[in-house]
């Protein structure tokens, strides 16, 4: 199978892209370079068909995506890493000020041992050991730190303004920080808007129908940060086995590995994001709209012998030992419904994916980790 997506080249999009007993799956994965579709979107083009086909059916079997943008240089990610090695680099009292538990953390940051991910014991217990997680079950708290920064417009009104309140700047990064978290995260969310299109061209849906749906959402930028002076032992979990609740999370390219991901059919994979490219997971929300067609994909992360040769580089180099994930979750507005659209609105469908405002769906789920109250999961 080709690495690498061009117009022109076709694909089977009912047939396996991946073969049977494939050992390194985002290895054979097709790069789809988002170039042509966007100098030339052409939604009659044959070609152009052919490529949105692809990418629902990667999405659909594998829930994963791996995509080239040119608009997305790698030196923007790298500049955001090293800003954000810096904020994590310091005391935790300064950070503490960055903390609004009174928000569910759903903007500033999340302290280390607050998330908890929902336990999905029944789902992993039937496993092949080399698929299996290493999260024990039930999960603990997971050690690493989040920030959330909100990326876009938000609604002038809304029913949840819990989950679209102002952002935080930390205090030491007020001449910087709005400018970096704004122009790679808005890098970031462009990516997805393509790629949300041309996956609702390959599921023979209108081209704006998750973009309609995504607009003024509560997108986050989202990168954890992982301590590796405290927690860089080969097994430790830094965040367990679990899924997102949003409606598709993007990640640019790490410095530390350790990234895993499952695809639909329960195979473990390491993440290794091709250099210049950007890698996508379904979320919940995703999996909602269509009715189960694409379902959220887990993911986990761990510290593994090649997370402890990076850190010995790092040591070597001067350089910090947090681990960052460049990562943004995108979200369909809160007050928009989640429910199986098109031809993926059945009755089974609607009885498993009841509609749903987008709001209490997170709401439900953030306090399923640990994140919301009990009162607001019952609004």
């Amino acid at each position: 199978v080709s690495t690498q997506s061009t117009w022109g080249q076709s694909y089977p999009t009912n047939q396996t892209i991946i073969m049977p007993g494939s050992d390194d799956i985002l290895a054979q994965l097709p790069v789809i370079d988002l170039t042509n579709f966007l100098s030339n979107p052409d939604v009659n083009d044959a070609d152009y068909k052919k490529n949105c086909e692809l990418v629902a059916q990667l999405l659909h079997q594998y829930g994963i995506l791996l995509v080239k943008d040119p608009r997305v240089p790698e030196q923007d990610n790298e500049n955001f890493l090293d800003m954000m090695e810096q904020y994590f680099e310091q005391p935790d009292n300064d950070k503490s000020k960055d903390i609004r538990k009174e928000l569910f953390y759903q903007v500033g940051i999340t302290p280390e041992r607050t998330e908890r991910a929902r336990g999905h014991c029944d789902k992993t217990k039937n496993f092949a050991d080399s698929e299996k997680p290493l999260t024990i079950c039930p999960p603990e708290l997971d050690p690493k730190c989040r920030f959330f920064w909100r990326i876009g417009d938000r609604p002038q009104k809304t029913e949840f303004t819990q989950l679209n309140a102002d952002a935080v700047i930390p205090e030491a990064f007020q001449d910087r920080w709005a400018n970096v978290m704004n122009g790679w995260g808005g890098k970031l969310i462009g990516a997805v808007q393509v790629v949300a299109r041309m996956a609702a061209l390959g599921m023979g849906l209108d081209d704006d129908t998750f973009t309609k749906l995504l607009h003024q959402g509560p997108h986050l930028l989202a990168p954890t940060g992982s301590d590796f002076y405290k927690y860089g032992k080969v097994d430790t979990v830094l965040a367990s086995y679990h899924y997102d609740l949003n409606f598709m999370t993007i990640h640019g390219r790490s410095r530390f590995p350790g990234l895993y991901i499952w695809t639909r059919d329960g195979k473990k994979a390491l993440v290794k994001v091709p250099q210049q490219c950007l890698l996508l997971q379904a979320g919940k929300q995703f999996e909602w709209l269509t009715g189960g067609w694409v379902l959220a994909g887990f993911h986990e992360v761990v510290v593994i012998p090649q997370t402890i040769e990076a850190i010995e580089k790092a040591k070597a180099a001067g350089r910090s030992l947090w681990r960052i994930s460049s990562t943004l979750f995108s979200h369909v507005a809160s007050d928009n419904t989640l429910e199986p659209l098109g031809k993926f609105s059945n009755e089974e469908a609607l009885k498993k994916y009841p509609p749903t405002k987008a709001g209490n769906q997170v709401q439900q789920e953030l306090q399923m980790i640990k994140l919301g109250h009990n009162e607001v999961a019952a609004s």
